[in-house]
């Protein structure tokens, strides 16, 4: 595919270059160094974003550091592979989490699912990766992840991501994350991860599900349904909490998965 946008870190072509921190966590409360998890704390609704970065590559962490830090967006941690980032999540309990696919030790999806279950207040995950149609990011988007972006997103692109992804809403638009379902969903698979029966569903519900699963905006699903965008965002905001959903990506996810919506036949 083409691409748009500045690197705003290139993988290092010298292995002698030296690492950043694996794990540089913001200082713990208290004051003591040597405790090893931080109870989650209340924090002010303007408080800035908390983030974790894990990639393998120390200048892909650091230009996204950089990036961030300059939006006044904290970085709490960074970690170059899933078993010390699902350590940071745990210890410094962020908002965000960008994590790359492929890593040593344990590699992005592995870490994505241990850390939902069980990171207090399940942060949001945005895989990073060097391409969209990507096996491994559906599979990452199955097991609780909110979206994507490739690796030579834009400074802005990076930031406005961390942003929304923080608000709950899905990263990938409907229609992009269509294009991964349909190329490696198996209709009738069960996500493992929750209790989710469309049979609760109201038949209007069912109906949205089924055209935002085809990749309708809200605009797009109001004006087929012949609905207000503000009562199309209401049906979806209920189909969220009964199918017990984090948000749109998944939903579109689940509504393969379940049959509801089939891929179509390959040419």
């Amino acid at each position: 595919m083409t691409r748009t946008g500045t690197t705003p870190a290139a993988r290092p072509d010298d292995p002698g270059s030296p690492e950043v921190s694996a794990v540089t966590p913001q200082p713990h409360p208290t004051g003591d160094p040597g405790t090893s998890s931080v109870t989650p704390q209340p924090r002010h609704p303007g408080a800035p974003l908390r983030v974790v970065i894990a990639d393998d590559q120390a200048l892909v962490r650091a230009g996204f550091r950089m990036i961030l830090t300059a939006a006044g967006i904290d970085v709490v941690a960074e970690a170059p592979d899933g078993l010390t980032a699902a350590d940071a999540v745990h210890r410094t309990h962020p908002d965000v989490v960008l994590m790359d696919i492929r890593m040593p030790e344990l590699d992005g999806l592995q870490a994505t699912r241990r850390i939902l279950t069980g990171a207090p207040g399940e942060p949001r995950i945005i895989m990073l990766t060097t391409f969209d149609l990507d096996q491994y990011v559906y599979a990452a988007l199955t097991a609780g992840a909110s979206g994507f972006l490739l690796k030579d997103v834009t400074p802005e692109h990076l930031v406005a991501a961390v942003r929304l992804i923080r608000t709950g809403d899905a990263l990938l638009a409907p229609s992009i994350t269509r294009r991964l379902v349909e190329r490696f969903a198996t209709p009738g698979t069960t996500p493992p991860t929750a209790h989710r029966d469309l049979a609760t569903l109201t038949p209007r519900e069912r109906e949205v599900l089924t055209h935002l699963a085809r990749g309708l905006s809200n605009a797009e699903l109001a004006a087929h349904l012949h609905l207000s965008e503000a009562t199309v965002k209401t049906h979806v905001a209920r189909i969220l909490t009964k199918l017990d959903l984090r948000d749109r990506v998944q939903a579109v996810v689940h509504a393969y998965q379940t049959g509801l919506v089939t891929p179509p036949p390959l040419p």
